[in-house]
């Protein structure tokens, strides 16, 4: 589960500005943000993928997982090499999707979002088609991208509010220097925890003490909840990306990268 707000080519020099939440179980053993064979990502090291990556193409991807608490099927095919196999490949966002079509039952319920300096598309296998995304804001979290649930409008409005006019004043186009004020402010919306009331949770298939649980920013419970936070800054020629650990032994440590885009 998580969740994740985007601009797409709404910023000056800035093709993409994103802010994400990974939630998972405590246990589930991950690397942090890294760079291996030419991937920047954190790793998922029980199923080899990863939710969220990088390339100093330019190409980027995002997935959540889809919802569904009737959805009792047991799949062999990991979600999470999706974003991987994008990353690794040369096809347009869109291609790349309508090439995935065809194989998108032997996984369970997922939103991919993939694109590249120029390009970006979206599907689910819960039923919407590759399509391309329009230049604006988004929010996706387990639903559909069309899904205005609790959680995705409270981070739409202070992804909008909060973080966006504070881009656009504190990043160095230069050098694309993430400021401690920029990062502070992302941390801080993506540590909302706010919880929706009951007659504002979705319905998904899982009982209402889980939806209510599930129903905030940031999730904290015994044994599950958000484990990082991210900052992704693509801009025409910089790639900066922040990973703050949320749980565990490196709380509140911040894993960094940033790099020079290759020419196109």
């Amino acid at each position: 589960m998580c969740i994740t707000a985007l601009a797409w080519q709404t910023l000056p020099d800035t093709p993409l500005l994103l802010i994400s939440n990974r939630d998972e179980f405590y246990e589930r053993p991950t690397l942090p943000l890294h760079a291996c064979d030419g991937i920047i990502a954190g790793r998922d090291k029980q199923a080899g993928g990863t939710w969220m990556g990088a390339t100093l193409s330019g190409r980027w991807a995002i997935l959540t997982n889809f919802r569904d608490g009737q959805d009792k099927r047991q799949y062999t095919t990991s979600r999470g090499t999706l974003v991987q196999t994008y990353l690794e490949s040369h096809m347009p966002p869109l291609r790349f999707l309508e090439d995935l079509k065809s194989l998108q039952t032997d996984y369970a319920g997922f939103n991919l979002i993939v694109g590249d300096r120029t390009q970006a598309a979206y599907m689910s296998n819960k039923g919407i088609a590759p399509t391309v995304l329009a230049p604006g804001v988004y929010t996706l979290s387990n639903g559909l991208i069309s899904d205005e649930w609790f959680k995705c409008a409270r981070l739409r409005i202070r992804f909008c509010q909060e973080i966006l006019p504070l881009f656009s004043e504190k990043v160095d186009f230069d050098d694309l220097i993430i400021t401690p004020e920029l990062s502070q402010a992302v941390w801080q919306v993506l540590e909302d925890k706010q919880k929706a009331k009951d007659d504002q949770l979705p319905n998904t298939g899982v009982d209402l003490h889980l939806e209510r649980l599930l129903s905030s920013i940031f999730i904290q419970s015994s044994n599950y909840g958000t484990r990082v936070s991210n900052l992704l800054c693509l801009q025409n020629h910089h790639l900066a990306w922040q990973e703050k650990q949320q749980q565990g032994e490196q709380v509140g440590q911040i894993f960094s990268w940033f790099g020079h885009l290759k020419h196109k």
